[in-house]
């Protein structure tokens, strides 16, 4: 049995196919428990193209280079 390259093409188009889905579910996965554990609410992220004003609050209240020097610190 040969294996030519279009044969190859097939199973490796077969194979990122699944990785890919298993990845995303695996995100969405990741998404809702993480929400559902409070670290973060992305539905106020998903507000930000609704409501994109100069006055509008920000979504997190510290600047993002505290919030990283408080975790590195934990």
């Amino acid at each position: 049995m040969e294996m030519d390259l279009r044969n190859l093409q097939g199973y490796a188009n077969i194979f990122m196919t699944i990785f890919l889905v298993v990845m995303l579910y695996w995100y969405i996965i990741h998404l809702y428990r993480s929400e559902k554990k409070g670290v973060r609410d992305y539905e106020k992220y998903g507000n930000i193209a609704l409501d994109d004003s100069v006055t509008s609050t920000p979504v997190e209240d510290k600047p993002a280079s505290q919030r990283e020097y408080k975790e590195e610190n934990k």
